[in-house]
């Protein structure tokens, strides 16, 4: 089993977390609207942890964003790189994330994260780090909405209503992708506007609460979670 290696000079403190927050969040860009909706790939990546046996897996899965049918797929396997920290969630995982997005041969066109973008206590989550190391579009879509405050959008799909932070600063949506189900929240990563963000979520969202790229990344993360759990157990593969 090849494992992705943590990067040299990776933060091995939370202070050292979080001055790099502070040094690439001033690089998010915001004021591009982003690819069509509907157009071009689409990237879901999402990760799994094994804590007891110091893994990560990261799975990317590049879809169609038309037809939504899958066009490729990759896993890694990596080291968690940073202890568990609210807030830094995404130092433990994103060398692992760079290496799937490294090993497709197609897109990735815009990405999909299972997370947040500027909808972060320090408006700098997966997302948006995701973002401003790759360049690419990037978008959070979350199954909660962490600690920020909404009101309930509307009942049917495309409904939304702002997340708030404390200062009422609009971080991102809480959006209804089908009629009468629990909203997901939208946030902006980089380089995609929070209207595009939503529209790009319901183009993918077609049938289900979650969007196709977050379903497809979950179930192959999982998958490779227990091979990569299983080569590591003596006498594993």
């Amino acid at each position: 089993m090849e494992i992705t290696g943590i990067p040299a000079a990776w933060p091995d403190s939370e202070a050292a977390a979080l001055a790099v927050q502070d040094e690439l969040r001033g690089r998010v860009v915001l004021d591009e609207p982003g690819p069509p909706p509907g157009s071009g790939l689409v990237t879901g990546v999402d990760v799994a942890y094994d804590d007891e046996r110091d893994l990560v897996v990261a799975a990317a899965v590049v879809l169609d964003a038309a037809t939504l049918e899958v066009v490729e797929e990759a896993t890694a396997v990596g080291r968690v790189a940073f202890p568990y920290v609210p807030g830094l969630l995404a130092f433990r995982e994103i060398p692992t994330v760079l290496a799937v997005l490294e090993r497709l041969n197609s897109g990735p066109g815009t990405v999909i994260c299972d997370g947040y973008g500027l909808a972060h206590p320090r408006r700098f989550g997966l997302a948006s780090h995701l973002g401003v190391l790759t360049g690419l579009p990037v978008i959070g879509v979350a199954k909660n909405p962490f600690t920020f405050s909404f009101e309930q959008p509307g009942p049917r799909r495309g409904d939304s209503s702002p997340l708030l932070a404390d200062d009422g600063a609009e971080v991102g949506r809480a959006l209804r992708t089908q009629d009468g189900t629990k909203p997901v929240f939208v946030s902006v990563g980089h380089r995609v506007s929070l209207d595009g963000a939503c529209a790009h979520t319901l183009e993918l969202a077609r049938r289900y609460r979650l969007p196709e790229s977050t379903r497809h990344a979950d179930s192959l993360c999982r998958r490779a979670l227990k091979e990569a759990q299983q080569a590591a157990r003596p006498g594993g593969s």
